[in-house]
């Protein structure tokens, strides 16, 4: 009797599996993550790429330029080296052109000694000025150890990676500040008729004195400082750049509020279209030398 009742359901089981594996075949699991969409991304010369990659409550920046040369600026906490590290390999980097530490703390040069064991190295660039952490003294070692040298960056350099591409350093303008975020250095990167102006954590002190040097600071796309706190993105700023786009770099839930509410009510005001790396992932910008491209997220 027992056997009559599981030959009738036996079909109906089988049917239902069957249902399930067509279905999951179909509609594959959709992680919600844009890490994937990124990593595939084809990166074509006559281009320049800016990447923001997503790492949290930090900073790190992938540019390729249009002769396939890189440059990283910053690189995020001292735990974000397996996703930094992953997302270069692969692309097929295996030379760092142009190493950024903006300034020294941790967000912005926790993975850069990983960064500079994992790589070849061209030249670094940070700027004059030192701290007591392990961090710090994490990056100074393998900067040691792989024989290589710090280039002090400071307003009025420039450099010239490729053709028909300038980048500038537009801060810092003192010797000293009291503040570590304002010896941030503040990166132009022009590519003929686009630009990006990155500025670490620069706070508004540093902002005034790059008004008062009267630097050209129009840029299609700000990176905006200090993960969007109110110490920074001044109203004259932010005029002066006027950019299209206003990237954040930030993490969910973080301990200090950021992107902070003032800063917010200012981009809105301006009409400038916010993308942050804590709703998107990672953001990526292609440049042909005439027009900004979204890749991703996908522009609408």
């Amino acid at each position: 009797m027992q056997y009559k009742k599981i030959s009738k359901i036996l079909p109906l089981i089988i049917l239902l599996l069957f249902l399930s594996l067509l279905l999951t075949s179909c509609f594959p699991e959709n992680t919600g993550s844009l890490e994937d969409d990124s990593s595939n991304i084809v990166f074509s010369n006559d281009n320049l790429y800016v990447t923001f990659l997503d790492v949290g409550q930090a900073d790190c920046i992938f540019v390729r330029f249009p002769d396939g040369k890189i440059a990283l600026i910053d690189a995020g906490n001292n735990d974000d080296e397996a996703k930094i590290v992953s997302f270069l390999k692969r692309h097929k980097i295996y030379k760092i052109d142009y190493l950024f530490g903006t300034h020294p703390h941790e967000d912005h040069i926790g993975s850069l000694d990983s960064i500079i064991y994992n790589f070849e190295i061209g030249k670094i660039f940070m700027p004059k000025v030192t701290t007591t952490t392990k961090t710090f003294k994490d990056v100074l070692e393998a900067i040691s150890k792989k024989n290589l040298k710090i280039t002090v960056a400071k307003a009025g350099m420039e450099i010239a990676p490729a053709k028909d591409v300038k980048m500038e350093i537009l801060a810092p303008n003192s010797q000293s500040y009291e503040d570590l975020n304002n010896y941030s250095i503040v990166l132009k990167i022009t590519y003929k008729n686009t630009s990006f102006l990155l500025t670490g954590d620069a706070e508004s002190l540093s902002e005034r004195e790059m008004l008062s040097k009267k630097f050209n600071l129009k840029a299609d796309v700000l990176k905006v400082a200090h993960h969007g706190s109110s110490s920074s993105t001044s109203l004259e700023f932010l005029k002066a750049v006027s950019p299209k786009y206003a990237v954040i770099s930030y993490g969910k839930g973080n301990d200090y509020g950021h992107p902070h509410k003032e800063t917010i009510s200012k981009l809105i005001k301006m009409k400038i279209k916010i993308l942050t790396t804590a709703e998107y992932g990672d953001i990526i910008f292609k440049s042909d030398g005439e027009f900004i491209e979204l890749i991703e997220p996908k522009s609408n």
